[in-house]
């Protein structure tokens, strides 16, 4: 079965999410732009989700973490929980 890790950033408006990812492409470190903004719990550890599997995290998320490439930044990605910034960080498929 597949499987991925990746972090991620969740804010609350896309403008919010698009600085961000600005911030992080410009130099600024992930982790430390996820402790200091994302609203998610997972942000006291840089974002950092863990591994999972297929299914185990909202359709917007799991389409773009199987799919997307390692180690670069996507986003705005719009769930009902708001706009995430997400990295995969590894995956096996």
């Amino acid at each position: 079965m597949a499987r991925a890790t990746a972090r991620h950033i969740l804010v609350a408006t896309e403008d919010k999410c698009n600085e961000l990812k600005k911030q992080i492409e410009g130099g600024a470190d992930f982790a430390e732009v996820a402790k200091a903004n994302s609203t998610c719990p997972s942000s006291r550890q840089g974002g950092d989700l863990g591994s999972f599997g297929p299914g185990q995290m909202v359709k917007e998320f799991d389409t773009v973490v199987f799919s997307a490439p390692l180690n670069v930044v996507q986003g705005p990605v719009k769930t009902q929980f708001g706009y995430h910034l997400l990295e995969v960080t590894s995956r096996q498929d």
